[in-house]
């Protein structure tokens, strides 16, 4: 598989498939396969077909039709080594899905607290929000991850900024709630 994916990268770039078909196929579909491949590497933490895409300049911030990109995808699945290699290879550590969640929201979620710490490390602003004007701090009071919630603080993150319900990280760790009136 590697060595297929590796040929293919090496013949053609995907920026290209404009021009003449450079193999056998519909271009649409193997840029799809692709991507697929460079996914499920991600998700799996498989840092050597990693690798592969990385060397053969593949673009790191790809986005699946969630707006999901490898580093997403790496640090929600719990793949430490995958997210560092990604993180060196130049991923974008502050990119957001399509609901504006972070690789580091991904990892806060997932209880991933050594992945969390790792994206804590990289220049993001702290205080970025989703879509739903939620913060990487309100994930973590949420779920409960209080020894990253120092982290965040050291790092600038207002744990007293709210979203529009009026939840505070500071207010979700110690267990208070607002949600939305029922309709």
């Amino acid at each position: 598989m590697r060595l297929y994916i590796s040929a293919f990268l090496a013949c053609c770039s995907l920026s290209a498939f404009a021009g003449p078909e450079p193999v056998p196929g519909d271009p649409a579909a193997m840029k799809t396969q692709l991507q697929n491949y460079y996914f499920d590497a991600a998700r799996r933490g498989d840092v050597e077909m990693l690798d592969t895409f990385i060397e053969a300049g593949y673009a790191l911030d790809t986005q699946d039709e969630k707006g999901y990109t490898a580093l997403i995808l790496a640090a929600y699945h719990g793949q430490g080594p995958a997210v560092e290699r990604l993180l060196a290879a130049g991923a974008d550590a502050c990119a957001q899905d399509k609901r504006g969640n972070t690789a580091l929201m991904g990892a806060i979620f997932k209880g991933e607290v050594t992945i969390a710490r790792r994206l804590l490390a990289t220049d993001c602003n702290p205080d970025q929000r989703n879509g739903a004007g939620q913060t990487a701090a309100m994930y973590a009071g949420l779920f409960k991850r209080v020894e990253l919630l120092d982290v965040l603080a050291r790092k600038g993150a207002d744990l007293n900024a709210e979203d529009p319900l009026g939840n505070s990280a500071t207010r979700l760790a110690s267990g208070e709630i607002h949600t939305a009136a029922p309709r």
